[in-house]
């Protein structure tokens, strides 16, 4: 077991005075989301009638705000964000008043402004390059094939920057988030290294406190648009009944369907594209979409876990039997200091069922050893 550990940095000084009237933060990263924190301080009042820390300068709006966590002297930076909220408690007595400090990560800077503009003769991911850097972000993309020549169609943004990036990321099949001073615009990161191994009902080497499973028949469905090409007038069809991502199990959710039943089908309406290898990307990455059949939540003891779990990637679970041990892709965890110490609240998903025979359970090596 390993004795937990964070910092709080405003303004990129650590605010260490904080601390003994700290009764506890939160961190919420979401794949889909922008990432927010939540702290919580003690008030109290001096004998002239003053609040401490509602007038301290470091927590004013607009502060820059950085949390890490993690474990003995190795901390993660978890989150960099903007405080957007303050809001202080008073409650009849003085020693339960407190202060909630709220923020979100650096997405929020480009969530200020609804903007009208046209994207002229540009790949959407050399826009996003283009967009995050206006911000002063580094940019993490990958290439997106598709050059919009404006003599056949331009991209026009009618909102904000955060939003119209996300909308091109859905068409691509990408994600879209910042993650401290890096915007990332590209394919989920399915295929890196899993995070280190949690364990349910594991023996000694149980580290996940509880955890649920959800299994739907209903997602997984095949993906079709239709669309009137501009110049020719010709009907184009984009058809996809079959997945280009890494699979996370050996069996998909159509295995199951019965003698007789077909794949669910999905008609794209309501959305335009340049020509067929744009129409053809959407669908692939809603078809991606729904290949997430598989979904799970949890709870880890953080210290008896030892590691710091993040969204946006994989990580291996054990103890849950043949069907359903195996690597899940991370799309949510809170990160939680309290009193009852840190924890890490998580939700998983997964385009598969049954081992693939790829992973590695023992977390270091060793193949399939101690799946069950």
């Amino acid at each position: 077991m390993q004795a937990e550990n964070f910092s709080i940095t405003i303004e990129g000084e650590e605010a260490e005075d904080l601390y003994s009237d700290l009764s506890g933060f939160e961190v919420e990263l979401d794949d889909s989301l922008a990432g927010m924190f939540r702290i919580k301080l003690t008030l109290t009042q001096d004998t002239d009638g003053i609040w401490n820390y509602l007038e301290d300068e470091r927590l004013q709006l607009w502060k820059e705000v950085t949390i890490s966590a993690g474990f003995e002297d190795e901390l993660d930076d978890l989150i960099t964000g903007y405080i957007t909220h303050l809001k202080p408690h008073f409650a009849p007595e003085r020693t339960e008043c407190f202060l909630e400090i709220w923020g979100m990560d650096g997405s929020v800077l480009m969530d200020r402004e609804e903007k009208l503009k046209d994207w002229p003769d540009k790949k959407d991911s050399d826009i996003a390059a283009e967009i995050f850097g206006r911000y002063g972000f580094s940019a993490e993309t990958e290439d997106t094939a598709v050059i919009h020549d404006e003599a056949i169609s331009t991209i026009i943004q009618r909102e904000t920057d955060i939003q119209f990036l996300k909308r091109l990321a859905l068409r691509n099949g990408y994600e879209c988030y910042v993650e401290g001073t890096s915007g990332y615009f590209r394919p989920p990161q399915i295929d890196e290294a899993p995070q280190p191994v949690l364990a349910v009902h594991f023996g000694d080497e149980t580290s996940v406190s509880s955890f649920s499973i959800e299994v739907n028949a209903l997602t997984p469905s095949n993906v079709t648009m239709y669309q009137i090409d501009r110049s020719s007038k010709e009907v184009l069809e984009a058809v996809v009944e079959s997945s280009l991502q890494t699979p996370l199990g050996s069996v998909n959710g159509t295995a199951f369907l019965g003698a007789g039943m077909s794949a669910g089908k999905a008609v794209i309406g309501m959305n335009t594209a340049t020509g067929n290898p744009e129409m053809t990307a959407l669908c692939q990455g809603l078809f991606h979409e729904g290949e997430w059949f598989v979904t799970g939540e949890g709870e880890i003891a953080a210290n008896e876990y030892g590691h710091v779990l993040k969204p946006r990637r994989t990580v291996t679970i054990k103890g849950l039997g043949e069907t359903h041990s195996g690597v899940y892709y991370v799309c949510r965890v809170t990160h939680a200091f309290g009193s009852e110490g840190y924890t890490q609240s998580f939700k998983v998903k997964r385009n598969g069922l049954a081992p693939t025979g790829a992973e590695d359970f023992s977390g270091e090596s060793g193949g399939l050893g101690g799946l069950l």
